[in-house]
């Protein structure tokens, strides 16, 4: 069976040494509920990723995204309802207008401070590549992150190292 994944943004905006996360409080059928995440979701069919990453800052923090980068790539097989797989293309915004609201749909936005990430209560997942985003060594990462029963079984991944390619 060909390998069919969800395509999604995610966005981690910048100001300074703070990121903007949203802790997913709101939803108690929330696959997230009680961790702290990036901004993003689903690309829809009529858009390319950059497009699906502005609407959807916009419709989450009320943003617009003036500057971003392609910090790399998660694949995660098995990660979502029915163990549907999920590609996620990893973003730092670092240009946007426009301020964020105390809260969305989802749960409240914070601006944590870079240094603090590992504290917050996310996926168990994360912590294995959330380091690859913010690290100026690193030109791109590429992984892919098989998940089971809502759990991590494996990460591998391919780094770029900046300023090369």
């Amino acid at each position: 069976m060909p390998y069919a994944p969800v395509l999604t943004t995610l966005a981690y905006v910048v100001r300074g040494e703070e990121v903007l996360l949203v802790h997913r409080t709101f939803r108690e059928d929330d696959a997230a509920h009680g961790k702290f995440n990036g901004l993003g979701g689903k690309v829809e069919p009529a858009e390319d990723v950059v497009a699906g990453l502005r609407r959807e800052l916009r419709e989450e923090a009320g943003l617009e995204v003036t500057s971003w980068v392609l910090r790399g790539t998660v694949s995660f097989p098995g990660l979502g309802a029915g163990e549907e797989s999920e590609l996620a293309m990893v973003f730092v915004v670092d240009g946007f207008a426009g301020e964020p609201p105390p809260s969305n749909e989802e749960g409240t936005l914070h601006w944590v401070p870079r240094d603090r990430l590992g504290e917050l209560p996310m996926w168990e997942g994360d912590l294995c590549w959330l380091p690859h985003v913010f690290d100026p060594t690193i030109g791109q990462f590429h992984g892919v992150m098989p998940y089971r029963d809502g759990h991590p079984t494996g990460w591998s991944v391919s780094i770029q190292p900046a300023g090369t390619g």
